[in-house]
């Protein structure tokens, strides 16, 4: 039965049609219609469909790659505690008590037991020491590091990343142990061949330490003992006599308990730092404290604003896809203007036309999102792939399933919102003006 003959059926009172009839726009002859009406032109299509492409690729790329850079910059503090501060003495910026502005002055050990009964929310109250930088030697190699001594609860404020080994403990300091722990880019200097290096002995300042560890953490946006991954960390309590430093204290890290705003203990912090040095308590350079809170803070609202760029120039780039899908596609309909007449004149219904219409729209659209879709994942995964070292990944570049799910259903949308003028377009077309305009 050819169409002509299909649409002169005489339908009786009270016939129930059969139920294909009614889904008649979904069968497969409808898709092959439209697909054929796709690549009827095939240049015209491809062009129409690399706005959306381009504009989906756009989006997910964005926002992939935004959560990479979030990652990236986040490893630069990758381990520290979000409620955490850093004390230590500058030379004082007020005159105080007598004494003038500009004078130096260290802190102790003693600061130490102060803060943990002047401020009592505090957690974690642990001291450390630096070196002016020096050379480490292994063999007839050689890297320049930071040396820095630390104590065991330290890794509670700046969590370290153990390739090999352990970190500092408590029998290191105990016994005074002439022990290390190696960051990255020394032990890669010392020990190009890899391998553990742990058991193995270097020399800092003719004095030779046995690794104990490898810290992977790569941290770039705090970092106190000279460049990042050159870090060699001693226990204090050796450091102290190694290098003659007595009771001082170069610095102090802190955590507040669970539940406790750092940024409402950092005055008295420095309160009772500066009190006991004849400082002025409200002296914030010569007592600084650093609150680590307000520099998370800080990158929290940098991604919200870069997140909200993102989807500004994604969703733009793929409106401006879909207008031209939505221009291209009433061209195309001025085109059938006596197609869809003759349509109109053997019984096609509005309806029949605006779903005829609409798919081809989102047929369009959704091919060229789908490709932008898997193109924007191909090249994230090679990000990823650049990114990867030791096996190690420093960043997530890709976007989640459902963000997928959300940009083809965000594309499909765009597909019936492009379809609707053509659509209308095309409804409004009587046989009579059809056959007027052949």
């Amino acid at each position: 039965m050819n169409k002509t003959e299909a649409t002169n059926i005489e339908v009786k009172p009270n016939q129930v049609l059969p139920k294909r009839g009614k889904w008649l726009r979904f069968d497969l002859d409808s898709y092959r219609e439209v697909l054929d009406t796709l690549t009827r032109n095939k240049s015209r299509s491809f062009l129409t469909g690399f706005g959306v492409f381009w504009g989906v690729f756009m989006l997910v790329a964005l926002m992939g790659g935004g959560t990479g850079l979030k990652e990236l910059l986040q490893q630069n503090f990758a381990g520290f505690a979000t409620n955490s501060a850093m004390v230590w003495a500058q030379p004082t910026s007020k005159a105080y008590k007598g004494f003038r502005k500009g004078r130096m002055w260290t802190m102790d050990y003693k600061d130490v037991d102060r803060l943990h009964r002047s401020v009592p929310e505090l957690d974690v109250v642990t001291p450390l020491l630096f070196s002016n930088g020096g050379t480490a030697y292994y063999g007839d190699r050689k890297a320049s590091v930071g040396v820095s001594g630390a104590m065991p609860d330290f890794r509670r404020v700046n969590e370290p990343k153990m390739y090999y080994g352990r970190y500092i403990d408590e029998a290191d300091i105990r016994d005074h142990r002439k022990v290390c722990v190696i960051q990255k880019k020394t032990y890669k200097e010392l020990f190009p061949g890899g391998g553990d290096p742990c058991g193995k002995r270097i020399r800092i300042d003719n004095i030779y330490y046995q690794i104990v560890g490898v810290d992977y953490n790569m941290g770039e946006g705090i970092n106190f003992s000279g460049e990042t991954g050159t870090g060699v960390t001693l226990p204090l309590t050796f450091m102290q006599q190694a290098y003659s430093r007595g009771n001082a204290v170069d610095m102090i890290a802190v955590t507040g308990k669970q539940g406790m705003v750092m940024s409402s203990l950092t005055d008295r912090i420095r309160e009772t730092i500066a009190r006991a040095h004849t400082i002025d308590p409200t002296d914030e350079q010569g007592a600084m404290v650093f609150n680590t809170e307000v520099l998370f803070q800080l990158l929290d609202n940098l991604f919200r604003g870069v997140n909200f760029l993102i989807w500004l120039v994604g969703l733009g780039t793929l409106l401006a896809g879909s207008i031209g899908v939505s221009n291209i596609m009433m061209v195309t309909v001025r085109e059938r203007t006596t197609e869809i007449g003759i349509r109109r004149a053997i019984g096609a219904t509005p309806r029949n036309i605006l779903g005829q219409i609409i798919s081809e729209s989102i047929v369009l659209t959704l091919v060229a999102g789908m490709s932008g879709i898997l193109f924007a994942v191909l090249i994230l995964q090679m990000l990823e792939l650049a990114n990867t070292e030791d096996g190690i990944l420093a960043a997530h570049f890709q976007v989640g399933f459902w963000t997928a799910i959300l940009a083809a259903v965000l594309v499909s949308a765009m597909g019936v919102v492009a379809g609707l003028a053509p659509a209308a377009r095309a409804m409004s077309i009587k046989p009579v003006d059809a056959m007027r305009d052949e």
